[in-house]
């Protein structure tokens, strides 16, 4: 009966260990598979936010008073990743009587499949200091922004750099 006993034992460990191998193979598997993932993800958002428009509307907290949301234009020269969660944005920034292009280094973080651009308290030369969240999904964007006491929310449609040419193809 010990002999059984002794055998059970055994083979429940070789079980358990087989199973925690096993595991950890398919842990190491699934984590090269989701950087390849990521990086997929990485060079079509790189691809898709170089030349692009970001074109939409921003609201004031508090300052709506009836009046519709005010128009914004944001225009991405260039988006290319450096290292890690940084990532290197060229913008055209028309804001108040400034109109101005901008190298931004910004984190981008994901959620998912979906990027965040996020920058917390950052100066930007001639426009002030700003905290902004932004996500891009399925040719929009939302977010939001603070430069300050004044904050609010920022939304709309990102024109893509092929879809302009298509269109101006169109119109030719």
């Amino acid at each position: 009966m010990s002999f059984l006993k002794n055998r059970f034992l055994t083979v429940c460990v070789l079980l358990l260990l087989t199973s925690v191998a096993v595991s950890e193979a398919l842990l190491a598997a699934e984590q090269d598979a989701g950087s390849t993932e990521r990086v997929k993800l990485e060079q079509k958002l790189e691809k898709q936010m170089s030349g692009a428009t970001l074109v939409g509307h921003f609201s004031v907290d508090g300052k709506q008073n009836g009046k519709p949301p005010r128009e914004e234009r944001y225009e991405i020269a260039s988006m290319k990743k450096l290292q890690g969660d940084q990532w290197l944005i060229t913008a055209r920034i028309k804001y108040g009587d400034n109109d101005v292009n901008v190298p931004m280094p910004l984190n981008v973080f994901w959620a998912g499949d979906t990027p965040v651009i996020s920058l917390t308290e950052m100066t930007i030369p001639g426009l002030g200091t700003f905290t902004s969240r932004v996500m891009f999904f399925e040719g929009r964007y939302a977010g939001t922004w603070q430069h300050g006491k004044v904050g609010g929310n920022l939304w709309g449609k990102i024109e893509y750099a092929d879809q302009k040419s298509e269109s101006q193809e169109e119109k030719e």
